[in-house]
């Protein structure tokens, strides 16, 4: 499988009064066409930067420091605004976590679909209005002629999201980058949500990035996972083998932290707080959580390792030849 996108060494900062933030720190890892790759952690790991980083969405004061971003074989780091203009919505979209604030209220939301095709591909106002139509059944969303002549406001949680969905599929985008689509979302809702965007992907054949910090979520519809912690990736690899062997001890605790009905299991918080990252430690950023932590966990940054064949981690305590399996 080839990869659509190739992520080397990004680095975000941000310039605040109280000092630098350094919200995303040399963080790899590669997209492969038709795959859902979920990148998951806590509030502040840096996985909602690092997604707008991609699309170059950041503002000042923050700043892509450096790093590659290929898309399709091009690097979408070096581009002009103007060439980004052409790559976004078109061939990258997004479904940002807040439907209701991502869709403008003055504007229905039949209309705000519709000026995608006028924008992107030169439709006309009527043949916009067809195609939005098929796009709102395509999410499945009901009496799609009625909703489209609707705002945002008088539409439920749910309906905004799949709104959104159609948005970015409008232009049949080869990379969906979803930012917790099921952020505020009732469990029934959350699962039509998620189940609609693995159809989607299979249907349309692009591949999809699905940020979140529900480790479920990930079991539930993706191939592949990479966890951040702290503005870094800590470790990358298959769904299945990430859950059967976890080795970093933060994805250790990640997976120890799911509710579980299946068996008498308590569920464990992970101790301690995401470092700040005004000031970092210079070593492992998990080091002051971490129950086997060592002396050059303190003093040096861990590189990523080969683990097996679909899957690495960046760790120096962890037993990559013996990990227990975990069940």
């Amino acid at each position: 499988m080839t990869d659509l996108l190739e992520v080397r060494d990004l680095t975000v900062h941000f310039d605040t009064e109280a000092g630098l933030v350094e919200a995303v720190d040399g963080v790899t890892f590669n997209v492969r066409s038709g795959e859902i790759l979920g990148v998951v952690g806590e509030s502040g790991s840096g996985k909602s930067v690092t997604a707008l980083a991609l699309l170059r969405l950041i503002r000042p004061p923050g700043r892509i420091v450096q790093g590659a971003v290929r898309f399709e074989g091009t690097d979408l780091v070096g581009l002009s605004e103007d060439e980004m203009r052409a790559v976004r919505g078109t061939r990258i979209a997004m479904v940002f976590q807040s439907p209701r604030t991502a869709l403008n209220p003055v504007l229905t939301v039949g209309r705000q679909i519709s000026r995608l095709f006028e924008l992107h591909q030169g439709a006309s106002r009527a043949e916009g209005r067809t195609r939005t139509i098929g796009m709102l059944k395509l999410v499945g969303i009901s009496e799609p002629e009625r909703r489209a002549r609707q705002y945002a406001h008088q539409l439920s949680g749910g309906m905004c999201q799949r709104v959104m969905i159609a948005m970015a599929l409008a232009t049949s985008p080869r990379l969906l980058l979803a930012d917790e689509p099921t952020t505020g979302l009732d469990v029934s809702i959350a699962a039509q949500i998620l189940e609609l965007l693995r159809d989607l992907g299979r249907r349309t054949g692009a591949s999809i990035l699905l940020i979140t910090h529900d480790l479920g979520v990930v079991a539930e519809v993706c191939d592949r996972v990479a966890v951040m912690h702290a503005g870094q990736i800590v470790e990358v690899g298959a769904v299945r083998a990430i859950f059967a062997r976890p080795l970093h001890p933060y994805t250790q605790a990640l997976v120890r932290s799911i509710p579980r009905i299946d068996r008498d299991v308590t569920m464990e918080p992970i101790p301690g707080m995401v470092p700040s990252l005004l000031a970092p430690p210079p070593g492992c950023r998990y080091a002051d959580r971490c129950p086997r932590v060592l002396d050059v966990c303190r003093r040096d940054r861990p590189a990523p390792r080969a683990a097996a064949p679909d899957q690495e981690v960046a760790c120096h305590a962890a037993e990559v030849e013996d990990a227990p399996a975990r069940g």
